[in-house]
């Protein structure tokens, strides 16, 4: 069970990284960020669509749990820099709390 919830978080991983390369000016609503001209456009499909494919398909292609592993800690430390971010920039709402709660789940899954 435990390594299908990992593949799992392999998979949505990836797919956000799908659609944010396909439609990057549709992840406003889940990044708060709005890309501006043709340099936004192409971070959002770069950083938050190609590189989230890599990271997702990575441990899945090797097989390795360390791969696994490294995917997990990334969530770990993403969703542990958000939680201080919400308060030190006073943007709590729920989608950034969604954020945390993904994170540190698939996060703890992806370690064990």
């Amino acid at each position: 069970m435990l390594q299908i919830l990992q593949y799992i978080g392999c998979v949505l991983t990836a797919l956000v990284g799908v659609y944010a390369m396909l439609k990057p000016k549709s992840t406003v609503g889940f990044t708060g960020l709005a890309p501006e001209g043709g340099r936004g456009i192409t971070e959002i499909r770069v950083v938050f669509g190609v590189f989230f494919i890599v990271l997702g398909l990575f441990p899945i292609i090797i097989n390795n749990p360390i791969a696994f592993q490294m995917l997990g800690y990334a969530y770990l430390l993403v969703g542990i820099a958000r939680i201080i971010s919400i308060f030190v920039d006073k943007s709590s709402n729920t989608s950034n709390w969604q954020s945390v709660v993904f994170e540190l789940v698939f996060g703890v899954i992806l370690i064990l």
